[in-house]
């Protein structure tokens, strides 16, 4: 299929199944994939375990980490092709304001304003949104030790975080997908019905629910409600 986009961001709470999606559509996209390094994060486990005591070696490790494979996108083997990516690079710093001290933060901040001019921004994020009781059903049956660790007080924070920094997204087109109700592995014709959707993501910011078909365009007031 063709879409007009070259550079797609999937993004969403631990559970909503970005992963999973972004196989899906690289292989109807004939894409290359760049994933996220979660399962090479030394700190992962125990920052589950102490957040406050892992907090800052967590977050740098992906800071960094995610700053390399932007990088990549840079060169021309690999970017003349789609990619389809599992996380939006500006979505860093949700868990950082989360997690992190103040001084700790303010160490952060200083290296992300660096980073961040240097990363290329997709052509659409596709942001995959779901309610935390969903979410945490998922999490429960998750591969990842890590994910099963995840406290449902902190996933509730996280589910709020995300839907307020995508509630003022603006950087680029934005396609925000209700995954409550939808397998799409098991449904793969809800595969294509997204794709459509992605197709007609060209501009601002438009909500889909794979449940009932509808992919409508809105005023940000409508948005993540």
């Amino acid at each position: 299929m063709q879409i007009p986009q070259h550079y797609i961001a999937v993004d969403g709470v631990p559970g909503a199944g970005k992963s999973m999606l972004l196989g899906l559509l690289a292989a109807k996209l004939d894409a290359a994939t760049v994933c996220e390094a979660a399962g090479e994060n030394p700190f992962l486990e125990r920052f589950y375990g102490d957040m406050k005591g892992y907090a800052f070696q967590t977050q740098m490790f992906y800071l960094l980490s995610r700053y390399r494979q932007q990088q990549e996108l840079a060169q021309p083997d690999l970017f003349a092709r789609t990619v389809v990516s599992d996380y939006h690079f500006g979505k860093d710093r949700i868990f950082a304001l989360l997690t992190l001290s103040d001084a700790e933060l303010a160490l952060y901040e200083n290296l992300y304003g660096l980073l961040v001019p240097q990363v290329p921004g997709p052509d659409l994020v596709v942001y995959l949104q779901a309610d935390a009781a969903t979410l945490w059903e998922r999490l429960q049956h998750s591969a990842s030790p890590a994910h099963r660790r995840v406290q449902r007080e902190y996933l509730d924070i996280l589910v709020d975080a995300y839907n307020h920094y995508f509630f003022h997204y603006t950087a680029s087109p934005l396609l925000v997908v209700n995954v409550a109700g939808v397998d799409f592995a098991r449904q793969p014709e809800e595969v294509d019905a997204l794709l459509a959707q992605i197709a007609a993501s060209t501009g601002g910011s438009r909500c889909y629910s794979p449940r009932t078909g509808g992919g409508n365009s809105h005023e940000q007031e409508s948005l993540l409600s």
